[in-house]
């Protein structure tokens, strides 16, 4: 089972890389890049809790079934996952504002990619990972440092998420360049912060899952980030290129 385990992995990290690559000459036609041709537009607020939630479910099904279920550090590598999904599943969609759609092809490819995610993170920490494997886990460095990372990437999603709601009054269609925050520092702040939060999970958890985690969230959100800052500087120019943002991450790419 581990050997299994294992190839699909690595399987998963190829198809990352081949993500990262194709999105260099496709952009992910959903939000400010919506785009019709990956599929009929549903609604935003549906779309994303359709796309989200299965990995939320599956990751409770996949500990509830766990005899590590209670044990200490796999219950706060549960914790420290499910939170983040908590929201992105259940809260982020009730605070987006507008009626903006999103194409069933994107939902989709979400659903399908949260499932093999949960299958990944909670197949090594509930059942895969060896015995003891986190028997002195709080005499180590990697859930403290891990642990901290995890909540300041939160933080500053949250926080650059909620720049963004606040960016158009009800029933404003209009697009604007946000501020304040790391926004000073990237195009994609809220971006920044989601890649910092699963780098933060990967050193907690110490493990490959969360390594192709993080590669997989970078894959995805990078060339994104890349895309919506070219637009940026289609719409807005000199207003936004002289900021002299990088695309996610600070002072780097």
């Amino acid at each position: 089972m581990l050997e299994i385990y294992h190839i699909f992995l690595i399987v998963m990290a190829i198809l990352a890389v081949l993500v990262f690559i194709g999105l260099q000459f496709v952009e992910a036609g959903y939000g400010y890049l919506f785009n019709p041709k990956f599929g009929r537009p549903i609604a935003n607020k549906v779309g994303w809790v359709l796309m989200e939630s299965p990995v939320f479910v599956a990751m409770c099904i996949l500990w509830a079934l766990s005899d590590r279920a209670w044990e200490p550090i796999p219950l706060i590598l549960f914790l420290l996952f499910q939170t983040h999904y908590f929201n992105r599943s259940f809260i982020f969609p009730l605070r987006l504002r507008g009626n903006s759609k999103m194409p069933l092809g994107i939902v989709l490819m979400g659903m399908l990619f949260n499932t093999l995610n949960a299958l990944m993170q909670g197949g090594w920490i509930f059942y895969l990972a060896p015995e003891g494997y986190y028997a002195d886990w709080f005499c180590q460095p990697y859930l403290y440092v891990g642990t901290a990372i995890f909540f300041t990437g939160m933080w500053i999603n949250h926080h650059s998420d909620a720049i963004i709601r606040r960016l158009r009054k009800p029933g404003d269609t209009r697009h604007y360049i946000p501020h304040g925050g790391m926004f000073r520092y990237v195009t994609s702040a809220n971006y920044f912060g989601e890649l910092t939060e699963w780098t933060g999970f990967a050193i907690a958890s110490w493990s490959w899952a969360g390594v192709v985690f993080v590669l997989w969230t970078f894959a995805n959100l990078a060339p994104r980030a890349a895309s919506l800052r070219r637009r940026y500087a289609q719409e807005f120019g000199e207003e936004f290129t002289r900021l002299g943002r990088k695309r996610i991450i600070p002072f780097i790419y």
